[in-house]
């Protein structure tokens, strides 16, 4: 399965930091990019480094023009799905996604209402107000059915799991 994250609404000034959770989670759980439909070269490079110190293969474009990049993603037969409280419940859809390449739209403040008809897909994890790094979160987690928690990120800088301390591992070499 192939999954970007297309984060609109981006405002440079206050969302910094939760734009960049975006990116974070998006990593994390299974999705391999992110644009972002905005011009913020600190997430990106805060992203790019992360990805070099912790691994994998996790890419970041901003500066993109959303409506472009749906309407590409639309004609290479892709699927987007639009996060929003106004959508249809996640388990009434989620059967939906299964084999699909998947553009997740993830908004910032006020969206366009032109990307509600544009998407193809209205999705709520709830239909309360709520945080969409949350709802990013849940959505990669049952749209991969929890095949994201065990991945292997072969970075430089590495978490050892453990019941009683914080360990960490830091290689001068990815691990192959």
């Amino acid at each position: 399965m192939e999954i970007v994250v297309l984060r609109v609404g981006h405002r440079v000034d206050r969302d910094r930091r939760v734009t960049t959770h975006v990116g974070l989670c998006s990593r994390a759980l299974g999705a391999q990019g992110m644009l972002l439909a905005a011009s913020d070269r600190s997430i990106v490079s805060t992203i790019r480094d992360v990805v070099q110190r912790w691994g994998g293969n996790f890419w970041i474009r901003d500066q993109v023009n959303w409506r472009q990049e749906i309407a590409k993603w639309k004609h290479d037969r892709g699927t987007v799905v639009h996060l929003t409280m106004y959508g249809q419940n996640l388990p009434n859809v989620i059967n939906h996604f299964e084999t699909e390449r998947l553009m997740v739209v993830v908004g910032a403040e006020k969206v366009p209402p032109d990307l509600f008809r544009l998407a193809d897909y209205n999705v709520a994890i709830t239909n309360q107000p709520h945080s969409e790094i949350a709802a990013l979160s849940i959505f990669l987690d049952h749209v991969q059915r929890g095949q994201e928690l065990t991945a292997d990120f072969s970075g430089r800088t590495r978490i050892v799991g453990n019941l009683n301390e914080k360990v960490g591992v830091k290689r001068s070499e990815p691990i192959n």
